[in-house]
């Protein structure tokens, strides 16, 4: 079914031309960002979106970002109320999606919104993302290079393994630095949607109050933002979590000063610790892992979005 050739492209000029002209033409390309590989299409092109969908096996209810190359394109988009513009003025570039309301007139393609009348959107920092952003001059819809459910990619060679033959084009950037997703915020009373790549006390530091939490209502089956089902991120293995001694029969996954197959930071730095889940998650995958022991992970700081991940990976998996 799948049958295309993925081009492997540089991140030169020519290779970032080449990659914004194949999403001027309505197809499908991986690109680097600080958070994780996007797979991108343009955001305005129903067709080129419902490819996104078709190549990551990704349920069509589950809304997707528009990354833009600024603030100024964003604002094209959406409609920005005061905490939207602090959070923006302190945050972009980088890993935080805001989710707000659809501007009247806006072209983004419904497939994008998954039919709901807000976007989340982003401007990333990264500068192969940035740049094929300003080369392809409009917005594109890129959710995580993988298939729907599993893990994320941090490097070109994730992508190839799993959207080979799927996909177009991959632009190779080089490995994530931050290596989870963004943090999903909205507004105008400020909620946390998805625990990311900027820690919650950061964002609450910037506006001066707390951010509700999701409720755990907020886990459902029509998700008004990406990346809240309750399956999702999962290794082939089953993981158990906050694990201190793992079993006979599971690969640990470590943190800190323990014994363990992998081991997310020795020092215990949970920077490090993000920046490496999803490629030892993969290590895991590549060593055939069926059943996987994962230590505490400190739910603070970085540590909420890591947790947040594990959590979904160890959920129960949805038979089709």
């Amino acid at each position: 079914m799948h049958s295309q050739v993925t081009q492997r492209l540089t991140t030169d000029t020519a290779g970032i031309s080449q990659a914004a002209a194949l999403l001027g033409q309505g197809r499908l390309v991986a690109f680097p960002t600080e958070t994780v590989y996007g797979l991108g299409a343009d955001a305005c092109n129903d067709t080129a979106v419902a490819k996104i969908y078709a190549a990551k096996d990704r349920p069509s209810f589950n809304p997707l970002i528009a990354h833009t190359a600024d603030q100024v394109a964003a604002e094209t988009l959406c409609l920005f109320d005061e905490t939207a513009h602090r959070l923006a003025a302190a945050f972009w570039p980088g890993a935080l999606t805001l989710v707000l309301p659809l501007r009247a007139g806006s072209n983004i393609s419904r497939l994008v919104t998954a039919g709901l009348d807000t976007l989340a959107v982003r401007v990333p920092d990264h500068p192969v993302s940035r740049a094929l952003l300003h080369a392809f001059s409009g917005p594109v819809a890129a959710p995580s290079a993988n298939p729907s459910g599993q893990i994320s990619p941090t490097t070109a060679a994730h992508v190839m393994a799993g959207l080979s033959g799927r996909i177009d084009a991959v632009v190779e950037g080089g490995a994530c630095t931050v290596g989870v997703e963004s943090t999903i915020a909205c507004g105008p009373i400020p909620k946390l949607l998805r625990a990311g790549g900027i820690p919650l006390e950061t964002l609450e530091a910037c506006i001066g109050q707390p951010l509700q939490q999701p409720d755990d209502a907020d886990d459902i089956t029509q998700p008004n933002a990406p990346g809240q089902l309750a399956s999702h991120y999962a290794p082939k293995g089953q993981l158990r979590l906050n694990v201190t001694k793992p079993r006979d029969n599971e690969h640990y996954l470590g943190f800190g000063r323990v014994q363990a197959d992998l081991n997310l930071s020795p020092s215990g730095d949970l920077t490090e610790a993000a920046a490496r889940l999803f490629a030892c998650l993969h290590q895991l995958d590549a060593m055939g892992a069926a059943q996987i022991a994962v230590a505490p992970i400190p739910d603070h700081g970085l540590g909420r979005a890591i947790n947040d991940r594990l959590s979904r990976a160890a959920a129960p998996r949805e038979t089709s």
